[in-house]
Order: structure tokens, then sequence, then C-alpha cells
């Protein structure tokens, strides 16, 4: 099968400083944290400008995909919908961490879109933001004004009440 985020770039090179708009959508499987996805079998979406600036590529342009995952707070099924903005260069001779390679005149996008979504995706999402959790009646999410004042404080922190920092 044919790689969609495979893209030939022999023009941009010869023809330095003339943009090229490309759009993609393919799925892209493995893009993924701790508690959030992008579904293997989804379509990730890239709207593009491609240009050549002497000997680099330059990309940049949008990218977005569908997420799913666990609420934060009640553990539920939860998802939702990315749109990250790329700006990146690939040249002969990547930088670790800061460009992308470019093999003979090609473009893997791939990598790219990759590190992007992953970037993007929600470290800690919620079903909403109401979410009560699993069990409020116990374990309140949200404690009222007024009941703040009537829970005892907490005597591990007991020493702190009497610090003061007015001289």
């Amino acid at each position: 099968m044919r790689n969609p985020f495979l893209i030939d770039v022999g023009e941009e090179l010869r023809h330095p400083g003339v943009r090229r708009t490309l759009a993609r959508t393919a799925p892209l499987p493995g893009v993924a944290l701790s508690t959030t996805r992008v579904p293997d079998d989804a379509d990730v979406s890239a709207e593009l400008v491609v240009e050549a600036q002497g000997a680099t590529i330059i990309v940049a342009g949008t990218v977005s995909a569908p997420w799913v995952g666990e609420c934060r707070r009640c553990l539920g099924p939860t998802e939702g919908e990315i749109t990250a903005e790329v700006h990146e260069v690939f040249e002969q001779s990547p930088t670790e961490g800061e460009t992308f390679p470019l093999v003979g005149e090609h473009v893997d996008l791939a990598p790219m879109l990759r590190e992007t979504l992953a970037l993007a995706l929600p470290l800690a999402p919620l079903c909403a933001e109401d979410c009560a959790g699993p069990d409020p009646e116990d374990h309140p999410v949200h404690v009222p004004d007024d009941d703040a004042a009537a829970r005892p404080a907490d005597p591990r922190w007991a020493a702190l009440d009497e610090l003061r920092f007015d001289a």
C-alpha cells in the first residue's frame, strides 16, 4: 500500500520560492498518549503549503483528526477533534528534534504529522465540564464556598496556620 503522506518535492527544489498547496486525508495509525489517542482507522486531514527555500523544504498549514479517550474524573469514554498548526523544515541532514529528513526529492509527512497530533492531544480530557466523577457523594469535584468553612482543617498542615510573613 502506498504511503499517502509521502510527497514528491522535486519540482519545488528546482523552483525555490514557488509554493504548492497540498491536501491529504488518510488514516495515520499509532498516534497516542496515555489516556487519549487518534483511532488507527480515523482519517487525518492535512491542509498544507509546501515551499522550497534553497535545499530545504518548508511545510506549513493545519492538521486535524478525531480523538478518543477516557474522562479523567469518571473514566467514561470521551471524544473530540483536534486541530494543530504546523510549520516544519525538511532537509538533507536533519537536526535531531528540530528538523525532519528530506530523502532525495521526497518528504514523508507522517512522522511530522504524528508528532504534531500527539502534542495536540488532550492530556486529561473530560467527558463534560460538569462531570461529577464516579462517586460524587463521597468524592465531590466541586465544593461550594459555604461548605469549605465547615470542613475541619487537616491536622498535618496545622503548623502552617501559625506561620506569619508580616514582620
